[in-house]
Formats: C-alpha cells, sequence, structure tokens
C-alpha cells in the first residue's frame, strides 16, 4: 500500500482540491452581487468594466469549468491526484483555522483591544448567504493574488534577480504580502475604515497564511482561510 501523502508541489492535486470552492464562489456571486471579494477582480473587471450579464457570467463559468477539465487531463498525463486526500486536507486545514481563530480572537480582545466583528468589515452586517460566498471567495482570490502570486513573486524576484538568501527572501515576501493583503481589506466600498488595531491583526492573520502557504502548499492555505472565514464571520 503507497504511502497518503499531501504533495505542496503536485499542481494538479491543488487544482482538483481548489476548483470545488472557486465554483462554489463564483456561482454564488450571482446571489450576493453587487458585492464580490475585494481580490476578486476578475470578477469585478466583467461585471464593473464590461458590464457582463449574469446569463453571460454564467457561459464564461462554464469555460473556466472546461479550461480545468483540460488542464487536470494534460496534468494527470505526468502527475496523479489521489482522492483519499481529500478528507485529511480538509481536516488539517480545520485544524489550522480553528486554532487561528480562536488565538486571533484572544489577541484582538486581550492584547490589541479590538473587538472580532471590526475584522469583518461590512461583510460581518451581511446574511448568512452573502457572509458564506464572501468567505469561499476570500480563501480562493486572497490566497491566489497574495500568497501564490505577490508572496512568490517577490520571493523570487529577491532570491534569483537580486541574489538576497533564501530566508530572508521568503521573510521580506511575506512581510510585503501581508502588510498588502491586510491594506486590501480597507479599500471602500466593502472596506472598513483603518483602524491601527484591526490592521496589525490582519498582517498577523497574512503572515500566519503566508506561513501555511510556503510549509504547506496552496490547497491547505486556500482551505484554511476559507474555514477559518465561516468560523469568525458564521460561528462567532
Amino acid at each position: 500500500m503507497t504511502r497518503l501523502r499531501y504533495d505542496p508541489k503536485n499542481l494538479l492535486t491543488s487544482l482538483v482540491l481548489v476548483f470545488p470552492l472557486f465554483i462554489a464562489y463564483q456561482i454564488g456571486v450571482l446571489f450576493t452581487l453587487p458585492m464580490l471579494n475585494g481580490a476578486d477582480f476578475l470578477t469585478t473587471f466583467l461585471f464593473h468594466n464590461l458590464g457582463l450579464s449574469k446569463s453571460a457570467y454564467l457561459v464564461y463559468t462554464l469555460v473556466v469549468a472546461a479550461a480545468f477539465l483540460v488542464a487536470v487531463a494534460v496534468l494527470h498525463r505526468s502527475q496523479r491526484f489521489d482522492p483519499r486526500l481529500i478528507l485529511p486536507v480538509f481536516i488539517e486545514s480545520a485544524i489550522y483555522a480553528l486554532t487561528m481563530g480562536t488565538l486571533i480572537i484572544f489577541v484582538m480582545t486581550r492584547v490589541l483591544h479590538v473587538s472580532p466583528r471590526l475584522a469583518g468589515g461590512a461583510i460581518a452586517e451581511q446574511g448568512l448567504l452573502s457572509r458564506f460566498v464572501m468567505s469561499l471567495g476570500a480563501g480562493v482570490w486572497e490566497e491566489a493574488v497574495f500568497r501564490l502570486g505577490i508572496m512568490t513573486g517577490v520571493a523570487v524576484m529577491f532570491e534569483r534577480l537580486l541574489g538576497v538568501s533564501r530566508w530572508l527572501a521568503v521573510t521580506i515576501a511575506l512581510l510585503v504580502s501581508s502588510a498588502l493583503f491586510s491594506a486590501m481589506h480597507h479599500i471602500p466600498p466593502y472596506g472598513d475604515p483603518l483602524q491601527l488595531g484591526v490592521f496589525t491583526f490582519r498582517v498577523l492573520a497574512g503572515c500566519f497564511f503566508g506561513l501555511i502557504y510556503w510549509l504547506r502548499g496552496f490547497a491547505i492555505v486556500v482551505y484554511t482561510h476559507a474555514i477559518y472565514d465561516v468560523y469568525v464571520l458564521l460561528l462567532r
């Protein structure tokens, strides 16, 4: 029997695990419009800049799903996905999310003296469906932009182009991506007013997500972020 192990470098595994959350969010926004996740620049562009109708948006979503199937077929030639990984990845992510959620609520209330509800911004005032859909969007889009995109890009730039040691490059990338991640949550129309305590909390959260991404991979950090947001915005 082969050993069951999640490989963060296995792109096929990451795609298969993350894609259901992506599709759930993309369809869910049809019921939350005009509210969108702040890092979801693509959907914002489609609706606000191109004026895409909901019907055309569904066609776009189907095209993306088809592209995903093609990518899976291509990657399957050199990589393998074990369905047994689904439960372990979800459990590991849930442990990180619930531990982090409880710890950060403690830090906010006892150290920063900030109400955890402020961290949800305008989204915390929305209905259950909107909060759930935005939680999924946060997991997929914010991790894709700030960890997969910005953190990886900054680390590669400092290490390969500027000759900085790997640990220093990763540290700089972690801080830069976390600061930008926090700042994004204060951008109108759904960002909350800038407060030092809330901003600091999100920087710390960004560092936590960044460490999970770098050490455990994209799929686990996506689910950790989504479950964490569901925990904070819906359950707490």
